[in-house]
């Protein structure tokens, strides 16, 4: 994004309505941290909305010389390169561990309680230590399913380096 507005920035004055039209959507971004995509929800997005208004902009562009059409096609390959990095996002943005591959560690899981205790003896310092193990090992299988998807839940990607973005566009 920096790259991009850098390179906006060297084309004149002509692409400073692109620019602003930038800072606006990455101020979006970063108010709504939710990046997925909103046709599963069936409606449109906010972001995308943005984008669209970004390459109206670009066609927009009249280049009065040789230099300035050479740059140009830079700014449109920079700005196609923005798109498909948003889409990969969005299509990272969903879960990859599939739920039959969860049943299944669960059922083992449960498989080797039972068998360690179906042989143990019945007192408080087994039981405890059984509840122990369960505990954690729930707690990370429940950690690794959180990281999985990455814009939902206590953990998150950060937005520093979108606010990071920003703080430099708006010099």
């Amino acid at each position: 994004m920096i790259i991009f507005d850098r390179t906006l920035r060297g084309y004149g004055e002509s692409a400073q309505d692109t620019r602003n039209r930038l800072v606006t959507y990455l101020e979006h971004a970063i108010e709504s941290p939710y990046r997925g995509d909103e046709a599963l929800q069936h409606r449109n997005s906010e972001a995308a909305k943005y984008l669209d208004d970004i390459g109206k902009s670009l066609a927009a562009i009249k280049p009065p010389d040789r230099y300035h059409e050479t740059m140009l096609q830079d700014i449109r390959q920079q700005y196609h390169s923005l798109i498909e990095q948003r889409w990969r996002i969005v299509e990272q943005s969903e879960g990859a561990i599939p739920g039959p591959l969860i049943g299944m560690l669960v059922a083992w899981l449960t498989l080797i309680f039972a068998s360690f205790g179906y042989r143990a003896p019945r007192n408080s310092m087994v039981i405890g230590m059984f509840i122990v193990s369960s505990m954690l090992i729930a707690a990370s299988v429940y950690l690794v399913l959180d990281m999985d998807v990455p814009f939902h839940g206590p953990i998150q990607i950060s937005d520093e380096p979108l606010r990071r973005a920003l703080a430099v566009m708006q010099l």
